[in-house]
């Protein structure tokens, strides 16, 4: 039978409860909203916290999504069901709503968090790789304040963010612009698995021509900072299916997918390569 190792209980009324449980219990706390990623790896004992701070109490304080004219503000709290049945969120950012329609099953989506999915930090993790594309920021709070840091920079590796252990992920900030639109696209071996792979994409055009791209990939081990010269590639040129094709097959050239029971590294990279021209595409043809 697989049991988590011994820890104490606490449970945070607050944020700043929360800070301060962090600060007093230190770097063996974590913090548990859904639990859902945290709590197998406790199992297993690849994670041992020797505290877990229980933040649900915090959803009223932290649950919100308010859409302002320069963007939205999702609160860390807001739960997966409530990423996908929101309308107005849908309306202008509908890469949330593909996301979340393939994310784990009914049971995870009603308790588990965008903030523990983001801070969870999981290479296979979907909505890291849809606020990557849609360049949001992160809102952290800790007992000197606030600071923000750009979902680019937040995380630092596999299970690794740049989150102090005094510090609680509170706020996603998402800026709006006119003329974009962007979209997900994901295979899994079955529904509510972790993604075989996965692509978001995000495009801004002038009449048919794109002036401006963002994408990203799940679960291949890509490298974003080989994704400038997918861009300028896009950059100038209509969104057309074989456009979209050679950006993908671009894209699909940095990354390193490793062949496990899911599937080969070839087939890995194939499907990124195809994911990345249904995303464009369906991207751009929800801009007209």
């Amino acid at each position: 039978m697989q049991v988590p190792g011994p820890f104490e209980y606490e449970r945070a009324t607050s944020v700043i409860d929360a800070i301060g449980l962090l600060e007093r219990l230190g770097s063996e706390a974590r913090l548990v909203a859904g639990g859902h990623s945290l709590l197998p790896m406790m199992k297993l004992r690849l994670a041992n916290p020797e505290y877990l701070i229980d933040i649900n109490p915090l959803h009223d304080e932290l649950g919100h999504i308010t859409v302002e004219p320069s963007g939205v503000r999702i609160g860390a709290m807001v739960r997966h069901r409530e990423l996908l049945e929101s309308a107005e969120l849908a309306a202008l950012w509908p890469i949330f709503r593909d996301a979340e329609r393939v994310i784990a099953d009914p049971v995870v989506r009603n308790r588990g968090t965008i903030g523990g999915s983001l801070c969870q930090a999981d290479p296979a993790e979907d909505l890291s790789t849809v606020c990557e594309v849609l360049d949001a920021t992160c809102v952290l709070q800790g007992p000197r304040g606030e600071r923000s840091i750009a979902m680019s920079e937040f995380h630092l590796g596999p299970y690794e963010t740049a989150a102090a252990d005094n510090e609680i992920l509170t706020e996603i900030r998402i800026p709006f612009r006119d003329h974009g639109s962007n979209a997900y696209a994901k295979v899994e071996r079955r529904v509510g698995d972790w993604a075989i792979a996965a692509a978001g994409a995000a495009v801004w055009l002038d009449g048919p021509v794109v002036v401006e791209a963002r994408i990203g990939l799940t679960a291949v081990n890509a490298d974003p900072s080989g994704f400038g010269e997918v861009y300028e590639f896009l950059i100038g040129k209509p969104c057309t299916d074989e456009v979209a094709l050679y950006a993908g097959d671009l894209a699909s050239r940095h990354c390193e997918p490793v062949t496990d029971q899911r599937g080969t590294a070839e087939y890995k990279r194939h499907l990124a390569k195809e994911l990345t021209r249904r995303a464009l595409r369906t991207a751009a043809g929800r801009v007209h």
